[in-house]
């Protein structure tokens, strides 16, 4: 215990080596769990660097914590009658940091660099898109090839955010301009991004802070002593084994909300060599692993039961869950069994993990487990952005990841498992399932469009591309001091309305 404490002691000095800037009144200063990836938004896929968006980016959509669609930089929106045409009224007053204005040329610049950017993870959000017009400066106009229940959605979110179009043909994540309320400063790998407040922003008396800096701080326990000393003003994803003792400290306060999205295990069916395995190769064995874990006695372990177990990509509540598929008891005899007609009693397989203690526990949990089916799983673990980049270049066999989840049931569920799924990183693909999942993206009607899930996820259940684990709910940690933080189930820090009072 002592060793822990110095050890946290000197994590927390090393930590409070932030500019003297950052110990302003006028400072915020926000712990993240993890460094996130590229700041472009066309080709960024991190929770974490959509929390940093939320104040770099603005987007031409919001959601609400009630998730309803609110404006943004478009006021105004409808679908034409046979839902082929999508037009938007947009903002007049808003700005790029670089003070270019914002106009409809510039949301069809956005849009379309998002639809051919070789490297987009946009593409598959935006597939019903055949074309952008820009008739006059406030009006944008999106041409469909097909009628999207989704499309609104999207645009709340990375689809639907603005760089400046002076800024495209340059390197975006080296200085990212946007149109946000706040501005980029600097990088420093790792360790923190700084954004100073953008006064030209079209709503800038509701920030009240001259400067944001985000600490990319794995550590659960570290983060919390840092937020305790002073040194934080919020910090995301708290620990729910700390949220006990951070609810009885009075000089801090607890709020959580359910996630929209998931955890789970991926699974590389079949891309390049790593593929090339028994787990990858054979859908039998992922059942057997699926049947190993006991679910219920992985939130005790590690997550105090403040987690829900899942077995679907939509989150516990959603309309759009399967009563079909219910979350199975621990089977290891049936395991044992379906190894045995796969030809096996043992195999080794590798699993990716994130290095943080949280996910260190839930891969040890999952190893121990089983490890009684016959399954020797062996932990690899790595700084989240190289486990995203070794996943889309196909270096992995199983990989402890989730989604932060979408308002919409096709945001949980289409980049993930269709064929050419722009986050499909395992490279499953099954005709079918690309049919049904396609098919949802047309219908409006919720209970119509279930019928198709239903279906895909008849298939996927079976083929376990992925394997869901649990739904992890979003707890956050704030100074006393801090007032006006809204939670909303996306997990995002909207940076509007907070101040230190």
């Amino acid at each position: 215990m002592k060793l822990l404490k110095v050890a946290i002691s000197a994590a927390a000095l090393a930590l409070a080596t932030i500019p003297a800037l950052a110990q302003a009144p006028s400072t915020l200063r926000i712990g993240v769990q993890e460094d996130p990836d590229m700041l472009d938004p066309h080709k960024a896929r991190t929770f974490v660097g959509r929390i940093v968006f939320m104040g770099l980016c603005d987007r031409l959509l919001d959601i609400t914590p009630e998730l309803k669609l609110v404006p943004r930089l478009a006021t105004e929106w409808g679908f034409s009658t046979d839902g082929l045409t999508l037009t938007m009224k947009l903002r007049s007053d808003a700005k790029f940091h670089d003070g270019e204005s914002f106009n409809a040329e510039a949301a069809k610049a956005n849009l379309e660099r998002a639809m051919t950017l070789p490297d987009s993870l946009r593409k598959s959000e935006l597939a019903s898109v055949d074309k952008v017009e820009a008739p006059d400066a406030t009006t944008l106009v999106l041409k469909l090839k097909r009628p999207d229940a989704t499309l609104l959605a999207q645009l709340t979110d990375r689809a639907g955010m603005m760089l400046s179009p002076k800024s495209l043909s340059g390197d975006v994540t080296a200085k990212p301009i946007c149109s946000g309320p706040y501005k980029f400063v600097e990088r420093v790998q790792n360790d923190r991004i700084v954004l100073d407040k953008f006064k030209e922003h079209w709503e800038a008396d509701k920030y009240s802070f001259d400067r944001i800096i985000y600490r990319s701080i794995p550590d659960t326990t570290v983060r919390l002593a840092n937020l305790r000393s002073g040194e934080l003003d919020i910090l995301e994803r708290m620990a729910p084994t700390d949220v006990k003792s951070a609810q009885g400290d009075k000089s801090l306060k607890v709020m959580s909300v359910a996630n929209l999205g998931y955890q789970g295990i991926t699974v590389n069916t079949n891309n390049g060599e790593a593929a090339k395995q028994p787990i990858g190769l054979d859908k039998r064995i992922r059942q057997a692993l699926s049947l190993s874990i006991d679910r219920k006695v992985l939130n005790d372990a590690v997550f105090d039961g403040l987690y829900e177990p899942m077995l679907q990509p939509f989150n516990p509540g959603n309309p759009y869950l399967s009563a079909d598929f219910p979350v199975p008891p621990r089977d290891v005899a049936k395991a044992k069994a379906l190894m045995k007609a796969a030809g096996t009693e043992k195999i080794s397989v590798e699993l990716f993990v994130t290095n943080n203690p949280v996910q260190a526990q839930v891969g040890q949990v999952i190893q121990a487990m089983a490890q009684e089916a016959g399954i020797d799983v062996q932990i690899r673990s790595t700084e989240f952005a190289s486990q995203l980049r070794d996943q889309q270049q196909g270096k992995f066999q199983l990989s402890l990841i989730g989604w932060s989840g979408r308002i919409d049931p096709d945001g949980n569920i289409h980049a993930f498992v269709t064929t050419k799924g722009n986050q499909n990183d395992g490279k499953y693909s099954n005709p079918q399932v690309d049919k049904e999942l396609d098919e949802a993206r047309t219908i409006y009607e919720p209970a119509a469009r279930k019928k198709h899930y239903d279906a895909a996820q008849k298939i996927l259940q079976d083929e376990l591309p992925i394997i869901y684990l649990y739904n992890d709910k979003r707890y956050f940690a704030l100074r006393a001091n801090m007032q006006g933080f809204v939670i909303n189930p996306d997990g995002m820090i909207r940076l509007a309305g907070l101040k230190r009072s």
